[in-house]
């Protein structure tokens, strides 16, 4: 049935990886998964030997081209219920129950073309990079832009990889900004984006680009916002955000 609600299945943690020192990433092997597309996201639920049960949901990061396998990446949130745990007790081999995929607004697929404009705050990246691996993996040229704020440069999720996917130079760039510090020679931006720096990132696309949004409420709203007003359409804007709505 097409509305029948989508099950939970028992994952297995193939991997754990870190990705900042507050920011991990954990390789599930799922071989009832039916697949998703990028910027989807999935449900997992911890349930306590007392029957006490707590869900959370969190954007997978892998590329729909990788089988038998899904990925997410999860900040460690001090005084939190979920992700103290995975980041402290889970180690390959566990297993949890997720379910999914979930979303069908906030995707991109290659054959959707661009220009893509692509714009993270934090952990907001997670989804995006599920856009980027999918590019590089289904051989788009896309024209591609990624703007990261991240308040410093340890704390950039994903740094390495981004380095690696933008090297070939096949029309994806990554543009960082560091809010908080920057380290001794750093020559990127220095401050949260705002309209002017948007407007920079934006122009070689052009206001016929696809823009894709997540981060804090009012980092994407903000953002939204600004995109407007430099021209391009609300209908090529999607946002995704996470926090109370203006702080």
């Amino acid at each position: 049935m097409a509305n029948a609600p989508i099950a939970w299945q028992i994952a297995r943690i193939a991997s754990v990886r870190d990705e900042t020192p507050t920011v991990r990433s954990f390789a599930l092997e799922l071989p009832a998964w039916r697949g998703h597309r990028a910027g989807q996201h999935l449900d997992l639920r911890l349930t306590a030997e007392d029957g006490y049960s707590v869900e959370r949901s969190y954007s997978i990061a892998s590329e729909p081209e990788r089988d038998g396998q899904v990925e997410i990446t999860v900040e460690r949130i001090p005084g939190g219920e979920v992700s103290p745990f995975l980041h402290d007790v889970v180690v390959p081999g566990d297993q949890i129950e997720v379910r999914g995929p979930i979303g069908g607004y906030f995707v991109w697929e290659a054959a959707l073309g661009g220009p893509l404009l692509l714009v993270a705050g934090g952990s907001g990246v997670v989804p995006l990079m599920a856009m980027v691996r999918h590019r590089a993996r289904s051989g788009s040229s896309t024209p591609t832009r990624l703007l990261v704020s991240s308040r410093s440069f340890d704390e950039i999720i994903y740094r390495e990889e981004l380095e690696r996917l933008a090297a070939p130079r096949d029309g994806l760039e990554v543009i960082h900004t560091l809010t908080r510090s920057q380290p001794d020679g750093w020559t990127g931006h220095a401050r949260r984006i705002d309209e002017a720096m948007l407007a920079e990132v934006l122009a070689p696309l052009g206001a016929s680009a696809r823009a894709f949004l997540c981060g804090p409420t009012s980092l994407v709203e903000n953002a939204a916002n600004a995109l407007v007003r430099l021209g391009l359409p609300p209908a090529r804007i999607r946002t995704e955000r996470f926090g109370p709505t203006g702080s």
